[in-house]
């Protein structure tokens, strides 16, 4: 090919630039995956959703050293009238160990007097105190990761806890790299004069591990127009991305622009950025194609601008730096002045303010780390911090993220999950946060301006509606209700239907020997139970472990399948993911309360366009006990 000059036409802002390639190369690209060992997937991307198989504890554990005992014969023990328990009355069990019936309670080593009839206490034990019901931590069945997710050391030890040993991930992009110039050497040839170097490539490859992916350094191209259009057409066959270093700018023998015209398309050949403005971005047969100049600091910022966000988009990984934010906290944290605490919270910016909720603060906790978008640091001198008082929160997550997140508290249901885990993967670098405290919590947290959006199913006694009555009575800025799901709440009980439950009835006539396990006050399940309760003018008191309360559907539902209950108020498909009877108590309307404000906010829009589309429709159907044809209409109230 004869000496031809590359005239730039015209430059453009690395901005626009990098959106016009990233946006054609994200129509072509085919992210791959593949399946690995969970102990090798350290800083692999999940392809899919991860659900547990095994809950943890896989079993009723004790939470402390000391005598496992039935809370009834423990009943009349005070300070003034202790009560000596028989060696046939409790069982000596450490931390962790199981829990078996009729034992339902564990009374601390410190709080028991060994004596020669036994050990003596003085005070009653509640039914299961102490005790760490099975799932507390994790439940089968319940999303652990969701995809695109990238993993982390806490994540392993979670998913080897819930029983997953192999897990499929995005498969690394494999990128090809030329070096090229009749002037470059390698490292270890013999110098003569005008010879070059060559670095670049090798700084190359580090940063491609560095963004996600997998770096293959060819041997030195000379200027030869062949060479070049031949070596590089066949990398394009054999991998995902092709970086061809120098040869990019207005020389005679600049080759490459050529090369790329004659085997793809050009989509940038300049851009307005200085040192670096020799870059350019084509497409070869589906691939991604970048020339980089060769001045090294040139082909650095040429990299870190347009290679590194592509092999991050084919390798669906972000990188995030630690950050600190000033946060209100949303509930009262109290602490001891004996420690430095670091409490683990979900954060989010709603409005103008960063809000963290604190998650479960037990050592045991392992779900609340992966949970956790970061942690707030409680110092030792300090008692605590009051509700909505500012704090520091080191972050997990880029300031990014969090301020494109759609901060969700209120009431559980497997559909958030859902929702949490199409968003990143529908709607680039947009979120879900979800956080469970029930109905009226949620509300709660919507008026003190911690959330964006409360998940409620509340039923009004006096109509028989759902959730419009109680926002009406509690805010009186301009609102809306988006729609959500129909679900079907019953009665979930063991497979087969062993005790023979036919409906609520039937919890308070077994004269106690059926184990209930109820809801959280402030729950809309729990509100469904009392008025079901008050309308069959049964009294909670005559239902054993009425008082016992879980914070989820799949809590409830663990409870059940593990016998810690035989029976549990909760949505059909928690039912199904536990592989429980359901007796159908009644359809119920689970919807989104939102000040009307945030209605406009990109993430929320794309949260109600979620709703709407068929890919929810499809995956809660999957789930079963769900109805959606409102799903997104907004209502204003």
């Amino acid at each position: 090919m004869g000496k031809k000059r590359n005239l730039y036409l015209q430059t453009i802002p690395v901005e626009e630039a990098r959106e016009k390639y990233l946006s054609a190369v994200s129509r072509i690209i085919d992210v791959k995956f593949e399946t690995i060992d969970v102990i090798d997937s350290l800083d692999r991307v999940t392809a899919k959703a991860v659900y547990a198989r095994y809950s943890s504890p896989l079993f009723n554990a004790s939470a402390m050293d000391g005598i496992a005992v039935k809370a009834a014969d423990t009943s009349e023990a005070t300070e003034t009238n202790p009560v000596i328990l028989s060696e046939d009355q409790y069982v000596v069990v450490d931390t962790g160990d199981p829990i078996h019936p009729p034992c339902d309670a564990v009374i601390m080593a410190e709080d028991i007097v060994e004596t020669d009839e036994g050990v003596r206490i003085n005070a009653s034990a509640h039914s299961w105190q102490h005790i760490r019901p099975i799932g507390e931590d994790i439940v089968s069945g319940e999303m652990i990761l969701p995809s695109s997710h990238k993993i982390r050391p806490i994540d392993i030890g979670v998913l080897l806890s819930a029983g997953i040993l192999k897990i499929d991930v995005v498969k690394k992009p494999e990128v090809a790299i030329f070096p090229t110039g009749t002037e470059i050497i390698e490292p270890d040839a013999e110098i003569e004069d005008g010879s070059i170097i060559e670095s670049n490539s090798r700084m190359f490859e580090n940063m491609v591990t560095v963004a996600g992916g997998i770096g293959h350094r060819f041997p030195p191209i000379i200027d030869d127009y062949e060479q070049i259009r031949d070596q590089v057409s066949a990398a394009v066959d054999t991998h995902d991305m092709v970086i061809v270093n120098a040869g990019s700018s207005a020389g005679t023998e600049d080759f490459t622009v050529h090369v790329l015209r004659e085997l793809g398309e050009v989509l940038v050949h300049g851009v307005a950025v200085k040192p670096g403005k020799p870059v350019i971005l084509a497409i070869v047969r589906g691939k991604p194609v970048i020339g980089l100049p060769g001045y090294p600091v040139s082909a650095y910022i040429g990299f870190e601008n347009f290679v590194t966000p592509i092999i991050q988009m084919m390798a669906k990984r972000t990188e995030k730096l630690t950050e600190t934010v000033e946060a209100h906290i949303s509930k009262r944290l109290v602490s001891s002045l004996k420690h430095k605490e670091y409490v683990r919270v979900k954060v989010g910016k709603v409005g103008d303010k960063f809000v963290a909720a604190p998650l479960a603060r037990g050592a045991g906790a392992a779900m609340s780390l992966v949970r956790a978008d970061g942690f707030c640091v409680i110092d030792q001198s300090s008692e605590g911090v009051e509700a909505g008082e500012k704090v520091n929160i080191d972050l997990y997550r880029s300031r990014n993220e969090i301020e494109n997140t759609v901060v969700i508290i209120g009431s559980h249901d497997l559909i958030l999950d859902v929702i949490a885990d199409i968003m990143p993967n529908k709607y680039r670098n947009m979120f879900v946060s979800s956080t469970h405290v029930g109905s009226m919590g949620g509300l709660m947290a919507l008026r003190r301006g911690e959330a964006h959006m409360a998940p409620i199913h509340l039923l009004d006694e006096a109509t028989g509606e759902y959730n419009v009555s109680y926002i009406k009575k509690m805010f009186k800025e301009p609102m809306a209700l988006i729609k959500g799901v129909h679900r079907i709440q019953g009665i979930m009980v063991k497979k087969g239907n062993p005790l023979g439950i036919k409906g609520i009835a039937d919890l308070a006539a077994s004269g106690g020997s059926i184990r209930y396990v109820n809801r959280q006050r402030g729950a809309g399940t729990r509100v469904l139970f009392d008025y079901r309760l008050k309308k069959e003018n049964i009294d909670p008191s005559s239902i054993t472990g009425y008082d016992r309360e879980m914070a989820t559907h799949m809590a409830v539902a663990a409870a059940v399948a593990s016998d810690g209950a035989d029976a549990g108020m909760g949505v059909l498909s928690a039912a199904k993911a536990m592989e429980l009877d359901f007796i159908e108590v009644g359809p119920e309307e689970y919807d989104f309360a939102i000040p009307a404000e945030y209605l406009q906010l990109p993430h929320i829009k794309a949260f109600i366009e979620i709703l709407q589309s068929e890919e929810f429709r499809g995956r809660i159907e999957e789930l079963g006990g769900y109805s959606a044809e409102n799903a997104g209409k907004i209502i204003m109230i």
